[in-house]
């Protein structure tokens, strides 16, 4: 347990300078995602640093419209005040000075995560702009920052009976020339920290698309484990579990700083393996010695048991080895250790020897007394294992079968795979297509040299309901498996692989869809490292066909859509709202357009978050815009009346002694739900309303209908800006054919090179799988046996589906 956190504690190093010059040093790469994300892992670091010596309970990640990132919790507070050593005030020493955290000083902190210290300073210095917000000892004190400097004192802003800590930055363009943050790649830790934290309630918030996890595990790990299994059919009940503290006292609270090693397991009947394992609550992608030292007492405490009570007496050819032993197995490691030693500044993998002994010692001990104690568990567990056993054994019969008949041997490629010139992987591109028609107008379109067609004919099999022998037993696949070059299974090799661009490219139709689901299950169960290099993509055609006499023309998306009939309003065009006169037509209509559909999409956002457009019209006809407009409290019940005269009855106004200023607190009705949210001067600071203010005082006189659209002296009345803007792009369509692109084989061969293969115009989206226990959940649900997760997926997603095909 720490000692109290004041300024006092908080040691100094300086030097932001350094980490503006070379900031991978400090957060990795800033040329892809890593960097970018790890400046929010920092923070999240602090926040769970406060929840593990019991100060805080509750920490929130919310990425902004503006792509800035908010990470909050109800800690401590960053200590105020100043600095009895170096006479300065602390929050701009922790904020200013590199290594200034509390992590340095030995009695705050004992075994942590991240960089140790390093973390918001760093932040702050790589950032374009950071507020950050402290609430302690009954006071919330604010500050802002521009690239680490200070754009003014630390100021209080009112009071507060919270505590806690946050923090709003936005990563500098100068630093990272990748700055979009990833849902995925983010809930992903964050779901591993409540894990391994629990009774730490974790939330992250996208509201660039309203999509929101909560996680709060009191289980640990055997919730973690629980999680994964849960879309699978373990084979027993209760998740195994054991752990082993050094020099324990038996007192959780005086041992929550100790080394330790968790181990949490349960198989399912799957036959898909899947280990976590983690250091310091670090994720270790690339395993290490714990690892190691999971998979040999693993194997040798199953394969003990299974001598001793004469449980293999039916493999006669064969014994249990250590895959057997892990298939359909679901198990986390995680240790707490000081000063542990990794292979690179990643932390991918972790090298300490003593950790691999240590975490034999205790699994194989553990284990072992755990299926002397359970032997029904055990019997179903040992039994699973002989049954994997006899299957590699066919698996690999059924291999050198299909490789004596050339099956697999790159050699012998399949007849119809129209192949390429270039025998460099780097520069050799495969394109799977869907049946014979497409395959017919990829190969007569593609480049030759560097392009090859692998036409599939049908529907392949479901590898998620299938062993690997029975997978060997389908063409379709082993066709595949011969054309990459790697081989599958316990002869899977990566470095073999014929094309270091692996397209899928089927119909935009349910049949396509679900051939390439089928594709991507495999890939994602038995050749991942394709998708770990980089090297999977799904080709993207046109959605849209246009036919303008006997010309035609192919559209990416709806975007693109919007911009071409854009471009065909003429002058004989205009708009005038009949409220204040205002009248725009050439390429001031064009503008006025654009702005009207930028605002249609902001206010559909907050409306998604119970703030319907009845009240944003209340704001900006009122002007209260900005933060100062919410210091009146007489504005605020204007306000209030306002509303309520909309039809909105649930509003309260109430007081935000925090920043010294009134909010309006409203419920209304999203897709039938109840959803609560709060006009206040955090609300009219967000990047919609920024942007709403910034809409209103260019277009503002168009906000106010109804309208009259006129061409050519006729006009036509509408009440609403949706009306105006659909019948205005109605009308541009004129004289146009406009069709919804399905299949690959309407299309000509010169005008699918042109659309979808030719490497200066094409989409190729990229697969990546960044949160990899969603994506587990997900092939789950999806492609498993277990009809009611799919069910609740559907009924869940239902509402989010467009443009379905039927």
């Amino acid at each position: 347990m720490s000692t109290a956190y004041t300024t006092d504690s908080i040691k100094l190093l300086k030097g932001l300078e350094a980490v503006r010059k070379r900031p991978g040093m400090y957060i990795g790469d800033t040329d892809d995602l890593s960097g970018l994300h790890h400046m929010v892992f920092e923070l999240v670091d602090n926040s769970i640093d406060e929840a593990q010596v019991g100060h805080a309970d509750r920490v929130s990640v919310t990425i902004h419209s503006d792509n800035s990132v908010t990470v909050e919790d109800n800690g401590r507070g960053i200590p105020v005040g100043m600095h009895k050593e170096h006479k300065r005030e602390t929050l701009e020493i922790i904020l200013t000075d590199l290594h200034s955290g509390g992590k340095f000083d030995d009695n705050s902190y004992k075994v942590s995560g991240g960089l140790h210290g390093v973390g918001v300073s760093v932040v702050n210095a790589l950032s374009k702009r950071l507020d950050v917000e402290v609430r302690r000892e009954g006071k919330v004190w604010a500050q802002s920052y521009e690239r680490g400097v200070p754009l003014a004192p630390i100021r209080p802003t009112g009071t507060s009976r919270k505590t806690g800590t946050r923090i709003t930055f936005w990563p500098d363009p100068q630093i990272f020339s990748v700055n979009e943050f990833h849902f995925d790649s983010l809930s992903q830790r964050l779901r591993e920290l409540s894990f391994l934290n629990p009774g730490v309630a974790i939330s992250i918030h996208d509201e660039r698309t309203d999509k929101k996890h909560d996680f709060a595990y009191e289980g640990g790990i055997r919730s973690f484990v629980e999680l994964l299994n849960k879309t699978k059919q373990p084979i027993h009940d209760k998740v195994i579990y054991f752990q082993d503290v050094k020099d324990s006292t038996g007192d959780p609270k005086r041992d929550a700083d100790k080394e330790r090693v968790e181990v949490a397991l349960q198989w399912n009947e799957g036959y898909t393996e899947t280990i976590f394992t983690f250091t310091n609550t670090i994720n270790n992608r690339d395993g290490g010695t714990h690892l190691e030292g999971f998979k040999t007492a693993l194997t040798r405490a199953l394969q003990r048991y299974a001598e001793q009570n004469a449980l293999t007496k039916s493999l006669k050819e064969t014994s249990l080895s250590g895959d057997d032993c892990r298939e359909g197995l679901t198990a986390v490691v995680s240790v707490k250790v000081r000063d542990p030693k990794f292979s690179s500044q990643t932390k991918d993998k972790l090298v300490s020897s003593e950790v691999k002994t240590w975490v034999q010692q205790v699994v194989y001990e553990k284990l072992g007394s755990h299926l002397e104690e359970n032997p029904r568990v055990a019997r179903r567990i040992v039994d699973k294992i002989v049954e994997s056993a006899r299957a590699r054994e066919a698996a690999r019969k059924a291999r050198e079968l299909v490789r004596r008949k050339g099956a697999l041997d790159s050699g012998s490629l399949p007849g119809k795979l129209a192949d390429c010139q270039e025998k460099n992987p780097a520069f050799s591109e495969l394109f799977i297509v869907e049946g014979d028609s497409a395959g017919g107008s990829a190969k007569q379109g593609r480049d030759r040299r560097s392009q090859a067609i692998l036409p599939l004919r049908g529907k392949i099999l479901n590898v998620e309901k299938a062993r690997l022998d029975k997978i060997l037993g389908f063409a379709e696949i082993r066709s595949l498996i011969t054309v990459l070059g790697t081989g599958i299974g316990q002869d899977f090799d990566i470095s073999k692989i014929r094309y270091h661009t692996v397209a899928i490219m089927t119909d935009a139709d349910v049949d396509g869809a679900h051939i390439r689901t089928l594709l991507l299950t495999f890939f994602f169960r038995h050749m991942a490292q394709l998708i770990d290099r980089g090297f999977l993509y799904i080709a993207q055609p046109p959605l849209f066909k246009i036919v303008e006499g006997k010309k035609e023309s192919y559209l990416k998306d709806e975007k693109e859509m919007s911009k071409f009939l854009l471009d065909r309003l003429g002058d004989d065009r205009s708009l005038s709202s009949e409220m204040s006169g205002a009248r725009a037509s050439g390429a001031r209509l064009v503008g006025v357009l654009e702005k009207m559909e930028e605002y249609r999409g902001h206010v559909a956002k907050l409306s998604n978050r119970g703030v319907p457009e009845s009240l944003v019209r209340a704001l900006i006809d009122r002007g209260m815009l900005s933060k100062s407009d919410f210091t009146e409290k007489k504005r605020v019940e204007e306000l209030e009346r306002a509303v309520r005269a909309f039809g909105l009855e649930r509003a309260s106004v109430s007081a935000d002694e925090e920043h010294s200023a009134w909010a309006l607190e409203v419920t209304s009705l999203v897709n039938g739900v109840p959803r609560s949210a709060r006009i206040d001067t955090d609300f009219v600071s967000a990047y919609e309303m920024r942007r709403i203010r910034e809409i209103a005082k260019s277009i503002g006189p168009f906000l106010d209908g109804p309208y009259l659209v006129t061409k050519n002296g006729d006009s036509a009345r509408h009440d609403s800006l949706p009306a105006v803007v659909d019948s205005i792009y109605e009308s541009a369509k004129k004289g146009l054919t406009v069709s919804r692109y399905k299949g690959l084989g309407e299309m000509n061969p010169e005008t699918l090179w042109a659309t979808t293969m030719n490497p200066e115009t094409r989409r190729l989206l990229k697969v990546t799988v960044e949160d990899a226990v969603e994506a587990d959940q997900i092939f789950s649900i999806l492609m498993g046996d277990a009809v009611e997760p799919r069910r609740e997926f559907i009924e869940t997603n239902a509402l989010n589906v467009r443009n379905l095909d039927i």
